[in-house]
């Protein structure tokens, strides 16, 4: 029987037992190669946004809060790989991590052998999904309560053709009918267990996922779909990379904001913080605004300064002055930029040389003086690119191309750097009134420009979150008006930012 029932002399009388599971166990699956994205390296253990994605994966069953145990089941030859993101992680919810089987039903086999007799629920996850949501995880819980089986799937927007054996068209399904599948897939564990019982005995036994195996050998048990979604991708082919981390980029665009000035108060005092260009514009808004909430904010600048951040005397000297005052450097933020228009073959030696040395030479300058400091605090090096980072544009050559340098810069070097506990982050802001721009193109309508404040505020977050490798785009909410300023205050105190400014576009 796929569906615990009681018996007695009237069949009708027959009423469901309830389910009662031990506890619900998430099994991540983890066994690929990386074959078809051609990499030396299991595809679960490449980096995306900082982490192992095998790490984004499991990090989202440690925080739902339905879950109570996770096993993993591992690539041959990768499980001390695993083990050691788990343990550098601090996953507590994570019980084993074990060597998975040569096919997928095979590694559902050894997991259920791993999650023992006891009656629960099991929750099966490719670990290459990193973008699975808490929202997903919780329905499918919920839906065992109901059903035996669960699976997550989500419409076809394309058209969905059968051929045959000589790639002739030989049926076109109704489309709304279509879905595709997801992960993860959900059981009581007795119904999946009998599948695979009643599977062992067929010699052409094959499927390539467990909700099948369910619907061909218990063909009475109702299995419910639940609504996927489309971020919930799979990291199968090259373009797959690429698009993970956009959508993580999406995502860090929303990280929370810390919900009154007090709870600023709590993780900013007693810090210091380094800005490299904070004289004016967002260096200048971020340095009064951290300074409100407790931290201990060293501005420099090569108006005020005299330093040039392209000169490694002058940014060891910066350094050198923070930490002797305090003891201590915990943030390092480079908002110092200068942007020249002009065609490249038309612009002069000097011109091309300042725009080099001060966009790109001073932020890797700043990285490598910094990390020493900031592997002692486990701090943060927060850098700024610009929207010309993703297309370069006609007489912006070389600014667009320093500002793509940073998005690299930023993602290498938290890989580089994970190891030693420091993160690399990367503000995007959208157009922002600042000096730079005013100079470069004179007065603007303020409704179309974001306030340098705006982006202070959204870098705050991001400098007291736990994100690494991220790209954060700023951006004004659509049909915003004009962006109010923060008001000066004389103390910490609650710090007034526009609706929507650090959402995405």
């Amino acid at each position: 029987m796929t569906q615990d029932q009681t018996t007695g002399p009237d069949a009708e009388a027959e009423t469901p037992t309830p389910w009662r599971p031990s506890r619900t166990v998430a099994v991540v699956l983890a066994g690929g190669t990386g074959t078809r994205l051609g990499l030396g390296i299991p595809k679960q253990l490449l980096k995306i946004a900082g982490k192992p994605i095998i790490e984004h994966t499991l990090a989202v069953f440690e925080a739902a809060p339905e879950i109570d145990e996770i096993i993993v089941l591992m690539a041959s030859g990768h499980v001390d790989d695993a083990q050691q993101i788990v343990e550098k992680a601090g996953l507590r919810k994570v019980t084993k991590v074990i060597e998975g089987g040569d096919t997928r039903n095979a590694t559902t086999r050894i997991a259920l052998d791993a999650v023992g007799p006891a009656d629960c629920n099991i929750l099966f996850h490719d670990a290459v999904r990193p973008l699975l949501s808490g929202r997903i995880v919780r329905e499918c819980v919920n839906a065992l309560w109901t059903y035996d089986a669960v699976d997550v799937a989500i419409p076809s927007a394309d058209t969905i053709i059968q051929v045959d054996d000589n790639d002739c068209i030989t049926d076109i399904p109704v489309r709304s009918r279509l879905r595709r599948g997801q992960t993860p897939q959900a059981f009581r564990s007795p119904t999946i267990r009998e599948a695979y019982r009643i599977a062992e005995g067929d010699p052409n036994f094959a499927a390539t996922d467990d909700c099948g195996v369910v619907l061909r050998y218990l063909p009475g048990t109702p299995i419910k779909v639940i609504d996927g979604s489309d971020e919930n991708i799979k990291v199968t082919h090259p373009v797959d990379v690429h698009l993970a981390d956009k959508l993580f980029q999406l995502a860090a665009a929303q990280a929370p904001r810390l919900t009154d000035h007090r709870s600023y108060s709590e993780e900013l005092t007693g810090r210091t913080i380094v800005v490299f260009g904070g004289s004016y514009g967002i260096g200048h808004e971020l340095t009064e605004l951290a300074r409100r909430y407790g931290a201990q904010v060293f501005p420099f600048s090569r108006s005020t300064t005299g330093t040039h951040v392209e000169r490694a005397e002058d940014v060891e000297a910066a350094l050198t002055t923070a930490f002797e005052a305090t003891g201590r450097i915990d943030h390092v933020v480079v908002t110092a930029g200068i942007l020249e228009k002009g065609a490249l073959a038309e612009m002069d030696e000097e011109t091309m040389d300042r725009l080099l040395q001060v966009n790109f030479v001073g932020p890797v300058t700043i990285a490598r003086q910094a990390l020493p400091y900031l592997q002692q605090t486990k701090g943060q090096l927060l850098l700024y690119t610009s929207s010309s980072y993703t297309r370069g544009r006609a007489r912006y050559a070389l600014y667009s191309a320093t500002k793509a340098a940073l998005v690299n810069l930023t993602q290498a070097l938290s890989d580089e750097w994970a190891d030693v506990g420091v993160r690399v982050n990367c503000i995007n802001p959208e157009r922002t009134a600042t000096p730079m721009r005013t100079r470069a193109f004179g007065e603007e309508p303020e409704h179309t420009l974001l306030a340098a404040e705006a982006v202070a505020q959204s870098s705050l977050d991001v400098l007291v979150s736990d994100l690494t490798g991220q790209v954060i785009d700023v951006r004004r909410a659509p049909g915003d008006g004009p962006t109010p300023t923060v008001p000066a205050q004389s103390g910490p105190g609650p710090v007034e930012v526009p609706a929507g400014a650090a959402s995405a576009n």
